[in-house]
């Protein structure tokens, strides 16, 4: 199983992203400053600003940037559809090679995912 740690402007509105738009299961949700979000073998660990211990590694951890986990797909059309439907922000355009086909959506924070689809063959 792997993890990963997002620093969020706002936990609630990450949590319900996470859960509605990219189909996470809530593990624990302590508003405002925590939850831990589960979806295959990747646990999403989401912390506000400062929160815990995400403000005592060294620096000022805030959300965005380039760093980002992906998630397979085998409709990225329709799951970018949806996304858009309701409001998520993208950047750039699906961008195609021989692998597949992929799309960087932010959450809430800024923070970064991507959206794969393996390329039909």
């Amino acid at each position: 199983m792997a993890s990963v740690r997002y620093i969020e402007n706002d936990i609630d509105k990450a949590v319900d992203f996470y859960r509605d738009r990219l189909g996470f299961s809530i593990e624990k949700h302590n508003p405002g400053a925590f939850a831990e979000l589960t979806r295959d073998d990747l646990h999403l660990f989401l912390n506000a600003p400062g929160a815990g211990s995400a403000g005592k590694a060294g620096g000022h951890p805030q959300p965005g940037g380039w760093s980002r986990f992906m998630l397979v797909t085998k409709d990225l059309d329709g799951m970018i559809d949806d996304l858009r439907s309701a409001g998520a922000h993208f950047r750039g355009d699906v961008a195609e090679a021989g692998a597949g086909r992929q799309i960087l959506v932010e959450d809430p924070s800024g923070n970064v995912v991507e959206l794969f689809e393996y390329a039909r063959r």
